[in-house]
Order: structure tokens, then C-alpha cells, then sequence
């Protein structure tokens, strides 16, 4: 097999620059092309990065892409993969991975059936400070994890965005945006959910757009924009996860684990790096040292390593193993999500159908071993 896997990109929006520019970090995979609905953005991130501009129907087609990384909008995401499976390609998706878990099941079968790999972001629990909180967990720095706190919180983003709409259809809102970091994270950390419940409220019917071109322009609200949700974990932990964009200031932190013998404070799973606290009992102690290159910043404050997820899989693909944002988890993520929301509509405690494995911890020398030497 080729050193490098030849990777297509279907959807060249704002999210795309993060991947083609950080690419080349890693190992195992090589930015070859590009498509997008409108060409003349496909062709403005080829001329930027030096790819080949190419409809969906080409780069589906082409002999050098083995891998198609879906970018495209959440409501595209499952008929995106369904015609790169079609096509022979492995795949790998945007968060969040599809918006059911039917989809979910469809996709798996699918690549199962053809032999091939599906993955899905969020990579940032693949971060050096959420590594970190992995090995504290496992090493039983605060024993058994009994309960904890997740919090998501914001005004919204009408305000800085040109085009926000799309946050505020069903497909999107707070727990389909957001939620993947944090359910990610909080799966990683302590294994499958078992059940979840829910309230949700829609505050507000419209939101007003504060940048721009529509400067001014209203736009409906069709998805609740507040949602706090209490889930179980099969491991007897119990989270819960507060996610509003109904919320001009808060003071909680994003992340909080109630251990029997101390807390864990962990930063934004949005975010690759932060600072990781933990205590004994009350009392705060110093972390272990961790050398993780995933925890250095190189965007500005942030540690930003977009595309470790693609390139675990890839050479996954090529070494044979699991990859570690597999479909499998992202699917339970998703299954996670849609029963929140579902519970927030209905008022019922849900069991969670779907399991999957906690993917293998990264520690410093195996995110080295993803990195380029270039």
C-alpha cells in the first residue's frame, strides 16, 4: 500500500482551511483534491493550497483518492458517505456524524458490507490535556468517576455570524452543534452511555443577525436552543450536561468529574489543550508531567491538531488496526444526541440502543508517531 492515502474533500467552507493547512502535519494522508456545491469556492481552496478543483461526481471517480473527508453541511452528511462508500472510498466526516442513529446503522452495515473505514470528528479528545484526564482516570488518581458536570453556554453566534441560520434548524442547535466534543470527550473518558433524560426550551422564536451583509435580518428558530440533560453512563457515572445558547455570562467550567477520592477539572473539549486540574479528596494536587505534542499551541493561545483523527485512520487503515474516532463511536454519539433531544420533546427517561468501545488512549509517543517529519 501507498505510503500516503490520497484524500478528497467534498465541502470547502470555512472548515476546510483548518484541514488543508494542518494536514501536512501528519502521516499517512496527502490533500489531493477538492469539490464543493458552489466551484468557485472548490477552486478558490485549490489555487490556496495547491489542489485540483473537481465536481463530487470526479473526485468520487478518481483513482488517487482513497479517502473522501465530508465537509459538507450536517444535513448532506449521510448522502455524502453513502456515495463515497458507493464508490470505494473510505470516509471521513465532519461532526457531527449523521443526525440519526437509523443513519448511523445504515453507514455502519454499509462499510462493513464493502470493507471499508468510516470515521468521524470530533478529534480534539485526542488532545494532550484530554489524553491527560484519560490516564488520571484509568490510573485511578480520583478512584471510580460517580458524577460530574459538562457545560456548554452561550448567547448564540447571530451576533458575530453572516450566515447563522443553519445553527438554528432541526440538524443543528447547542447538542448537535456542540454537543460531539463534549459527549465525545465524556465517552472516552468513561466508557457508553446507558440511558438520558431531558428538558428543552425555545426561548426565543427569532434571532436577529448582527454582521454582515443581512445585518439586521431575522431568522427563525425551529430547534430548542436550550436543552439540560442528565446522562447515565454504563459505568454508573452521572453526568449532567447543561447546553443553551440562551446565556449572556456563567461561571461554570466546561468540564467537571466527581471521582470517590477527588475531582477532576478538565478544559474545553472543543479545544486540544488547557490546563487539566485535579485534587486529593478537597485538597488541589499537581498533575502528573505529560509530554504530549497535541497540548502545544500553534493556533494563536490554542493547541490546534485538526486531521489527527483523519490521520489515525488512515494509518490505522494501513497497520491494520482500530482507528480511534471510529464509526462505531461517533454512531453512539449520535444515537446519545438524538435521544437527548428527544427526551427534552417527550419528558422520557431513554435507554441508549447503541454501545461501542472507549477508543485506545493516545499518549505522547503515539501522537508522535501520527506526526510528519517535515
Amino acid at each position: 500500500m501507498a505510503d500516503k492515502l490520497g484524500v478528497g474533500v467534498i465541502g470547502c467552507g470555512n472548515i476546510s482551511s483548518a484541514y488543508f493547512r494542518l494536514a501536512p502535519m501528519f502521516k499517512g494522508i496527502e490533500m489531493r483534491a477538492c469539490a464543493d456545491i458552489n466551484m468557485a469556492a472548490a477552486e478558490a481552496q485549490a489555487d490556496a493550497f495547491s489542489l485540483r478543483a473537481m465536481s463530487v461526481d470526479d473526485i468520487l471517480a478518481s483513482d488517487d483518492i482513497d479517502i473522501v473527508v465530508n465537509l459538507t453541511i450536517p444535513a448532506a452528511h449521510k448522502d455524502i458517505c453513502v456515495a463515497a462508500l458507493d464508490a470505494g472510498k473510505h470516509v471521513y466526516s465532519e461532526k457531527p456524524f449523521v443526525l440519526s442513529a437509523e443513519e448511523g446503522t445504515m453507514i455502519l452495515s454499509k462499510a462493513k458490507a464493502a470493507g471499508l473505514r468510516v470515521g468521524s470528528a470530533p478529534d480534539t479528545f485526542l488532545g494532550g490535556s484530554h489524553q491527560l484526564a484519560r490516564k488520571l482516570i484509568d490510573d485511578g488518581a480520583i478512584g471510580p468517576v460517580t458524577s460530574g458536570t459538562a457545560v456548554v453556554q452561550s448567547p448564540g453566534m447571530e451576533s458575530w455570524h453572516p450566515n447563522p441560520d443553519f445553527f438554528f434548524l432541526p440538524g443543528a442547535g447547542p447538542v448537535l452543534d456542540l454537543g460531539p466534543y463534549y459527549i465525545s470527550n465524556l465517552v472516552q473518558l468513561l466508557g457508553p452511555v446507558a440511558a438520558v433524560q431531558a428538558v428543552s426550551s425555545t426561548p426565543r422564536k427569532t434571532r436577529v443577525i448582527g454582521n454582515g451583509a443581512r445585518e439586521g435580518e431575522e431568522v427563525p428558530v425551529k430547534t430548542p436552543t436550550t436543552i439540560h440533560s442528565t446522562l447515565q453512563f454504563h459505568s454508573g457515572a452521572v453526568i449532567t450536561m447543561l447546553t443553551s445558547w440562551d446565556v449572556w455570562s456563567q461561571s461554570h467550567g466546561n468540564m467537571e468529574l466527581y471521582g470517590e477520592s477527588g475531582t477532576l477539572y478538565l478544559p474545553d473539549p472543543n479545544f486540544f489543550g488547557g490546563e487539566v486540574k485535579v485534587t486529593d479528596k478537597g485538597d488541589m494536587v499537581d498533575a502528573p508531567a505529560w509530554d504530549h505534542p497535541f497540548s502545544v499551541p500553534n493556533d494563536g493561545d490554542h493547541a490546534n491538531y485538526r486531521a489527527a483523527g483523519l490521520s489515525d485512520m488512515a494509518m490505522a487503515i494501513q497497520e491494520g488496526r482500530p482507528h480511534r474516532c471510529s464509526a462505531e463511536f461517533a454512531h453512539h454519539v449520535v444515537d446519545v444526541m438524538a435521544s437527548i433531544l428527544t427526551a427534552g420533546e417527550t419528558g422520557q427517561r431513554l435507554e441508549i440502543g447503541t454501545t461501542c468501545e472507549r477508543p485506545a488512549p493516545l499518549d505522547g509517543a503515539a501522537a508522535r508517531a501520527l506526526m510528519s517529519a517535515n
